[in-house]
């Protein structure tokens, strides 16, 4: 039976609305079955899932559907937040739900130094019964994950992974070097060809809800050792084209034209009107599929 670590794609899964701005529930479904087809792994309210900008019931009704359909993948879902008793409650609701895992980011907004993060970071260690992947995005946290945080809490037994998104090859090695238990993860479409001689184990992606196959595809080929510089190249360029717009603006538009959801609409503060031209991201899907086609 596979487990957790048997996957080096997890999917961080857009929340599709409706026009009404309601989740529409007939696209979530077809595009988690979709995920599960390609044998990507799924994080459900993660950043890219809008998870801050719908309400505690809400997030908890995704879940529960989610986790309804019974997926033959792994699914790993976001915590994230900067009001520590609401994050604890919270953990323990999921607690209750059969998810494999959590995806715990740095807190929101506040800046916490090593101290701060340790104490953050170890309660929700210490009250999660499922392994916690932390999650390092200093560009929506507004900090960096703290390296001595991370080693003082590295013999932790429920720290089992980090996704590392600053886009930056010196801190992902330090990473890797302040916890050698920890499975490292790229959280950064583009860089795992970068990642991979410092011991990356698998990526958590963005570019994944549009081309779930090829993005499985072009991770193995990565780990395996048999992504070209040009290929590595061509699959950074078109990643790049997804965060022309904050995240998951690009995503949800590409999908929309791909027919994979309904409805491009964000939760405010997003906005489909602040990606104006698509068409770099419609290119980029094109050499994607061709490559695809070509090389898989």
């Amino acid at each position: 039976m596979k487990t957790i670590n048997d996957y080096p794609l997890w999917t961080a899964i857009v929340t599709p609305l409706n026009e009404d701005n309601t989740v529409d529930y007939i696209s979530f479904e077809k595009i988690l079955r979709e995920q599960a087809a390609a044998q990507n792994a799924i994080v459900i309210l993660g950043s890219t899932g809008e998870a801050l900008n719908l309400t505690k019931e809400e997030c908890k009704k995704v879940l529960e559907f989610g986790l309804s359909l019974k997926l033959s993948v792994p699914v790993m879902t976001g915590i994230g937040g900067f009001n520590q008793k609401e994050i604890l409650e919270y953990v323990t609701y999921l607690n209750t739900l059969p998810l494999d895992a959590y995806l715990v980011v740095t807190p929101l907004y506040a800046k916490p130094g090593e101290h701060g993060q340790t104490e953050w970071f170890k309660a929700i260690l210490d009250l999660a019964t499922k392994p916690c992947m932390l999650y390092n995005v200093p560009g929506r946290t507004g900090v960096k994950m703290n390296f001595n945080a991370v080693k003082n809490l590295s013999t932790h037994k429920n720290f089992w992974a980090i996704k590392e998104a600053s886009g930056s090859v010196e801190d992902f090695k330090k990473y890797t070097e302040a916890n050698p238990n920890a499975r490292v993860y790229s959280g950064d479409d583009g860089m795992v060809f970068d990642y991979v001689p410092f011991g990356c184990v698998g990526l958590v992606s963005v570019a994944s809800n549009a081309w779930p196959a090829p993005a499985h595809a072009y991770v193995v080929k990565a780990l395996d050792i048999k992504l070209t510089p040009t290929e590595a190249e061509l699959w950074k360029k078109a990643c790049d084209t997804l965060f022309i717009a904050a995240n998951p603006v690009p995503v949800k538009n590409l999908m929309h034209v791909l027919g994979q959801i309904k409805t491009n609409v964000l939760r405010s503060p997003l906005s489909h009107l602040d990606f104006a031209d698509n068409s770099p991201v419609l290119v980029a899907n094109k050499n994607i599929q061709t490559w695809f086609k070509e090389n898989v």
